[in-house]
């Protein structure tokens, strides 16, 4: 006599229960790794995220007078101490790219820093230095080429919040490009171009004589 499946034992329902549901999950997996076949359980990404909003306004007086394009390879390797890297340890390679803009502050030009004459033919115009921006690291453009990490970070990634920041690397490949813009004469092409643009413009307003210096020291 054949036993109804209402009448087994509540532990044999429990595994039989189980047992459809491995079934189910290694058919899901074997038909994510069949090619042409959609994953069973494919995931959808959705943009919840609220409107943007403004904080604040400042009103600019600088005159971007150039920008600089910048790359760095940074190679960022942390070691432990008495544990080789296999156990702990990571290594990335990332390629930074971005740009430094340099700038004229016109708003510190003063009325003791303007000199017109009389029949407004000459002028004399004071100006600060050109100063550098903050490196602007370009996300489309920068990418980790390798990673490695050892079994004890792979096993702190699982219950990290975070498991794949590069936040370390993309602050280091910042300075790197910030140290390389101070270095490249880049705010002496500001200062060029920004003399070069107030001599065209008082020019063509009549000034024949146009003269453009740079404070001492500032």
């Amino acid at each position: 006599m054949t036993t109804s499946v209402r009448h087994l034992p509540g532990w044999a329902k429990a595994v039989a229960a189980l047992v459809l549901v491995l079934a189910v999950l290694f058919a899901g997996i074997r038909l994510a790794v069949l090619p042409g076949i959609k994953d069973l359980f494919g995931t959808e990404t959705h943009d919840r995220s609220g409107p943007a909003l403004l904080k604040s306004i400042q009103d600019m007086s600088r005159y971007d007078a150039a920008s600089g394009n910048f790359q760095v390879v940074v190679d960022l390797e942390k070691d432990a101490r008495f544990l080789p890297d296999a156990i702990r340890g990571t290594r990335t390679l990332y390629v930074g790219a971005g740009t430094v803009d340099a700038y004229v502050d016109l708003g510190q030009v003063g009325e003791k820093d303007v000199t017109v004459n009389a029949d407004r033919t000459s002028a004399a115009l004071r100006l600060p230095h050109a100063r550098l921006g903050r490196p602007a690291l370009d996300p489309d453009h920068s990418y980790a080429v390798s990673k490695q990490r050892g079994l004890l970070d792979r096993l702190g990634d699982l219950f990290s919040d975070n498991p794949n920041s590069e936040q370390a690397v993309q602050k280091l490949a910042v300075r790197h490009i910030g140290d390389a813009a101070r270095s490249s004469g880049l705010t002496g092409r500001a200062e060029t171009n920004t003399t070069d643009m107030l001599q065209g413009l008082l020019h063509s307003l009549g000034f024949r004589e146009v003269r453009v210096s740079y404070r001492t020291g500032g």
